[in-house]
């Protein structure tokens, strides 16, 4: 038998072990600095760069991308060497795809604040990054695929059919899901509008959840626990049973995100019946991770890395069941749009991705600096320390959750809202997000804990770069004597590949196909016009401060949420939204029915200082929207990309296109001028009197706010309450 000796590269594995350390630290500051601003607005500190808006998006991204994404590399990286006993294809490959991650990063830290952002979920990075995402992705891919061609196993392991699954479905969903029409460097529309974009941004932001946070950490679950118990896997059947039906279920379940909303019954049911199915493969996957532990239970209540595992496994478990219970539309009704799905997600966050990323640490940093933990109590202290931190996150949010779901649906005796003021549930639930806060706060302190557990380890011991290794070359390797039809699939990786690619192809192509041909699924509305010029603007400054983070624009035809805001949103009002705005979350009122419910002078006021006509708000100030002038010179851009994706702007229109804002922008000032003649706001220090001016942002925000749900012919009793002065 002709042995080969060759090493592992342990180096790069390194190198994205630190950068999942550094930004998992930088994630979880952000997001406790966001939970803080959401009960103590002053840590907004009037500025637009860390404003909630901005910075909310900015901790998710660091922490999908930067801090479970790292460590997704690092674990890969390490057991795909092993797995396949091979050093990885290009070690050149494995640089790039490090240091374009890293590049990618710092690049969102860089524009999110600043405001740079698409606003679609998971999705917020513009175009240029998106490119350079999908670059570096397809470097990962190639490097993946060329070392399992080279491999001198012919038996590809389960984690391997994960990583598999992982690089194909994410490389779909991002390449359909970043569609869009650039209009500058930093600026693009979706290519999809209303009910059709909402779709598309679910089924990506659904499944980046599925194959970005659950199917490479499947991966990671299936060689590292099994590694640190010293146990084989459970059941090698029902890992395949696992892995075939979990990626074709998940797929479909997308549309389960937007229930109750205007896109068609049909896609919603899907939606429902998919989400549902997933339990089983789901808890297949949970049982066949515990079950690997029979027989060291024992070794449980004494191993650190055991613990963070178990709870793991559990929290995966938890959320794989509430997922599809939250899909039943009469769950999702009392949950949607409230903090049960924030608490939802981050038992999965938390639990799932960052306890078996903790797990995976203390096991591999011993291993490849050749020495023990520095310190099993450490270890045992951030493990209580973070499953407190969890607690306190989720169960505070749980119970927030259901308060906001019973007060907004609450009606007295006479037939009327019990409380018809939204703020009512804001200033109920605070103390509830100040737990939230400190549920956090413990959370990042485990997480420091760790990190110097970590250097301590790596200090006492010596880093092995190039870890020795031999196996014998494929050809001379032993074969196998399972005649398992599926183990005969395993040795060809290509015709794996391919047959995983399919499976993720099919519930998308079913659910977007009809939803984009066939025109019942989004009857048109005539009255329905596009955005004038100044409107757009307004649009693009909502995007770009985050608004959609907090509001949502869609009245579910619930009597609860049409008497609060009105007629409930029909899908044709949505045709000219690129992208959409639908939002996930309520910690504001629904905007959809805004237009004309206010004066213009109270947007002025309240974008000023929420509290000046919203005693109690919690939301930030945006001061900078009175300095800043509308950008004009980028209106035709924004008119010629609008009309290329389907958006009938008038052939030329562009030219005109500042005139028409203008004159709009004059009515706005006419009647604030004339309402107030001059606007007296609070500052800190003292008073400041502001004279509306045409160019500034905040004209073109109220132009669009006035403009939401205006479009189609309202009930009597609500036409008779509009007062819109902005045309």
């Amino acid at each position: 038998m002709k042995v080969e000796q060759f090493s592992y590269d342990n180096k790069i594995v390194k190198y994205f072990i630190v950068a999942t350390v550094i930004f998992g630290l930088v994630g979880m500051l952000v997001g406790l600095t966001a939970a803080i601003q959401l009960f103590y607005p002053v840590f907004n500190f009037d500025t637009s760069y860390v404003s909630f808006g901005r910075i909310r998006p900015l901790h998710t991204n660091a922490i999908i991308f930067a801090f479970v994404g790292n460590a997704m590399f690092a674990g890969v990286y390490y057991s795909m060497q092993r797995l396949l006993k091979t050093r990885m294809f290009s070690d050149l490959l494995s640089w790039i795809n490090f240091w374009g991650w890293q590049l990618i990063i710092v690049a969102a830290a860089i524009t999110l604040p600043l405001g740079i952002t698409t606003s679609k979920e998971y999705a917020e990075l513009e175009w240029p990054i998106d490119i350079a995402i999908t670059l570096i992705w397809v470097v990962f891919g190639i490097n993946m695929i060329g070392t399992i061609i080279k491999r001198r196993e012919k038996h590809m392991y389960v984690a391997i059919w994960f990583y598999i699954a992982t690089f194909v479905t994410v490389a779909v969903l991002h390449v359909v899901n970043s569609f869009e029409m650039p209009v500058t460097l930093f600026k693009s529309y979706s290519a999809f509008a209303g009910v059709q974009d909402a779709l598309v941004q679910w089924w990506y932001g659904h499944n980046a959840v599925a194959f970005f946070l659950t199917t490479p950490f499947l991966g990671l679950m299936y060689y590292y626990l099994p590694k640190a118990a010293n146990r084989p896997v459970y059941s090698y059947k029902l890992s395949i049973i696992h892995f075939w039906s979990l990626i074709f279920i998940y797929i479909w379940a997308g549309p389960h995100h937007l229930l109750y909303t205007s896109l068609p019954d049909w896609a919603q049911s899907l939606g429902v019946v998919f989400s549902v199915m997933l339990i089983a493969p789901s808890w297949g996957g949970m049982l066949n991770g515990l079950l690997t532990l029979r027989g060291a239970w024992d070794r449980v209540r004494e191993d650190p890395v055991l613990k963070f595992m178990v709870v793991a496994v559990t929290a995966y478990g938890m959320s794989t069941f509430e997922g599809p219970m939250l899909s039943l539309k009469n769950v999702n009704a009392i949950a949607h749009f409230t903090d049960w799905i924030v608490a939802h997600v981050h038992i999965g966050g938390l639990g799932w991705n960052g306890f078996l990323i903790f797990g995976m640490l203390y096991w591999l940093i011993p291993k490849m600096w050749g020495t023990k933990l520095f310190s099993t109590r450490l270890a045992n202290v951030h493990f209580w320390i973070g499953t407190l931190g969890i607690i306190f996150y989720a169960l505070p949010m749980y119970v927030a959750g259901v308060t906001q779901s019973l007060m907004w649906k609450e009606f007295n005796a006479d037939g009327f809202l019990e409380y018809k003021n939204f703020l009512e549930t804001v200033v109920q639930i605070l103390p509830m997000y100040v737990l939230r806060a400190i549920g956090g706060a413990l959370y990042l302190t485990g997480a420091i804990i760790m990190t110097y557990n970590l250097i301590k380890t790596a200090a006492q011991g010596s880093f092995i770069a190039n870890e020795a290794a031999e196996a014998p070359a494929l050809e001379s390797a032993p074969k196998h004597q399972d005649g398992h039809w599926h183990s005969k699939l395993e040795r060809k990786p290509v015709l794996f590949t391919v047959l995983t690619l399919v499976a993720i192809l099919i519930g998308g192509i079913i659910e977007m196909v009809p939803t984009f041909l066939i025109e019942s699924n989004v009857p048109t509305i005539s009255s329905v016009k596009p955005y004038s010029p100044l409107e757009l603007h307004g649009r693009d400054i909502y995007i770009r401060e985050g608004c959609v983070s907090c509001h949502t624009q869609m009245v579910r035809p619930f009597r609860s949420e049409t008497e609060r805001y009105g007629e409930y949103s029909k899908a044709g009002e949505f045709v000219y939204d690129h992208p959409f705005l639908w939002g996930s979350k309520r910690t504001g009122p629904d905007l959809h029915r805004i237009g004309g419910k206010y004066l213009n002078s109270w947007h002025f006021r309240h974008m000023w200082q929420p509290s000046l006509t919203s005693e109690g708000s919690i939301m930030p100030t945006y001061q900078w929207l009175y300095t800043d002038d509308i950008d004009m010179d980028a209106t035709a851009g924004k008119i010629t990309a609008l009309r290329k994706v389907g958006v009938p702007y008038a052939e030329g229109f562009e030219e005109i296109a500042n005139t028409a804002l203008m004159e709009q922008a004059e009515l706005i000032v006419a009647n604030l001028s004339e309402d107030l003649d001059q606007v007296t706001l609070a500052t800190d220090d003292g008073e400041l009197v502001v004279v509306p001016e045409k160019q500034k942002e905040i004209i073109a925000l109220i132009a669009y706010l006035q403009r939401l749900g205006t479009d189609i012919t309202l009930k009597a009793e609500d036409a008779t309450s509009q007062v819109n002065t902005n045309k």
